[in-house]
């Protein structure tokens, strides 16, 4: 299994996994993939030739998830994400 796909937590337990496209602000690319590096969980995987960044989070449970998610939504430089994979194995 992918390292970055493997549980947080490395015991075995599944966490929630997402991968999104994250679209910037205007002229505001450098600036996203900074603001989204600066928060925990999260990779970030710029495209080399669009305005696009891949955004993968492996967060350790479901609260964690959604104080990210609100995390996400607050980011001045994000104009949106999409969600292009989930997986929470309940």
């Amino acid at each position: 299994m992918d390292a970055l796909l493997q549980p947080a937590n490395h015991i075995g337990v599944v966490m929630p996994v997402f991968s999104y496209l994250a679209i910037p602000q205007n002229g505001a690319k450098e600036t996203l993939c900074a603001d989204l590096a600066g928060l925990q969980f999260c990779r970030v995987m710029p495209a080399d030739n669009h305005e696009v960044v891949v955004l993968v989070t492996d967060t350790p449970d479901e609260t964690t998830e959604k104080a990210l998610q609100e995390s996400l939504m607050k980011l001045q430089s994000l104009r949106s994400l999409s969600l292009a994979f989930g997986y929470d194995e309940k």
